[in-house]
């Protein structure tokens, strides 16, 4: 891994050699067993073990025939690259997250090349994704956060650097924090911090990022949005920003339904204001539960998604709204 000692143990290639045998020569557990001299339970163990690591990856390529689908309703409307979860009809929001996170890692591994550099939003969706990273060194890769995350009660650093860790660790990456608060006071004191050298700096690796990475934030929900649960945002102020049509954020960014982003409180917000984030080639987005469908609709139309990996429900509560209002997406 990146800045330590690797150490391959007799498990590792053990490991690498069952799964070589079972998933490229298509051996049984069986003759693996026989071969390496243990029983076929410790067989399903190496193999579980290649898969955790990232010794292996599963991957299940799109249907053959997108049409009528609803990921390729979603690529059709609003001209992107969609990935669609099914989720059990009884899946808490707990589960449903999990599901969506795992295809969202796999997706995310393909995005990530060497000299990759990726700006990732904190949030409850992308701790969920950076948690299910296996550990895939790849060369030059950067990791930067792509919003503050201070407030009135505390820093941030704790929740924020779960998150942008997990995803350096993942890639043997450089890591970049940005430690300034999610949304500043007065928006003067933000346009004078962004005029400081190295602040500047974290601000023009963003700039320059090739993927960004982040979800959609919601009032409401079985899993509040972390900006609105942990009192980034006043109960008096989110009272307000419902009375001015916003119905969820993007990276701190506050949304209307139409994608319109007018709005003051966007002065004073830490995030990349739209016209960065749209210049950034590829932008992957992650979706799970039905109280998102609204947020998720106004960063499709402010065409701020590239790539998205969504749960089903949702993705047909999305096709649902805009068959009904019409698909406007923002010029």
């Amino acid at each position: 891994m990146h800045g330590t000692l690797y150490i391959v143990t007799i498990r590792d290639n053990d490991a690498h050699e069952a799964a070589s045998m079972y998933y490229l020569q298509g051996e049984t557990m069986e003759t693996i067993a026989r071969h390496l001299g243990v029983s076929r339970s410790s067989v399903s163990r190496l193999l579980a073990y290649a898969r955790e690591t990232g010794m292996v990856r599963i991957s299940v390529a799109p249907a053959p025939g997108e049409r009528g689908t609803l990921a390729g309703e979603l690529n059709r409307i609003f001209g992107i690259n969609s990935t669609v979860v099914r989720v059990r009809d009884f899946d808490t929001g707990v589960n449903r997250l999990a599901s969506v996170a795992k295809v969202a890692a796999e997706r995310l591994l393909d995005l990530v090349l060497p000299g990759t550099t990726m700006a990732v939003a904190w949030g409850n969706t992308t701790a969920e994704v950076t948690r299910h990273l296996p550990p895939v060194e790849i060369p030059e890769v950067t990791v930067v956060q792509l919003n503050g995350a201070g407030s009135s009660t505390g820093t941030g650093v704790r929740y924020i650097d779960t998150t942008i860790s997990q995803a350096a660790e993942a890639f043997g990456a450089t890591m970049i924090h940005f430690p300034v608060p999610a949304f500043f006071d007065y928006a003067a004191t933000k346009a004078q911090l962004w005029r400081e050298r190295s602040v500047r700096y974290v601000l023009d690796t963003i700039e320059d990022a090739d993927l960004a990475v982040f979800g959609v934030g919601a009032f409401d929900g079985d899993m509040p949005s972390h900006v609105y649960s942990a009192g980034y945002i006043e109960p008096n102020e989110i009272a307000q920003l419902r009375a001015e049509g916003v119905v969820g954020d993007v990276c701190t960014v506050l949304l209307r339904e139409d994608g319109s982003a007018d709005l003051d409180i966007n002065d004073r917000a830490s995030g990349p204001d739209l016209t960065t984030l749209r210049k950034i080639p590829r932008r992957l987005c992650i979706v799970a539960g039905e109280a998102k469908t609204i947020p998720l609709i106004a960063a499709l139309r402010a065409r701020l998604i590239t790539d998205l990996v969504v749960d089903d429900r949702t993705a047909r509560k999305v096709l649902e709204k805009v068959r009904f209002s019409g698909a406007k997406v923002r010029s």
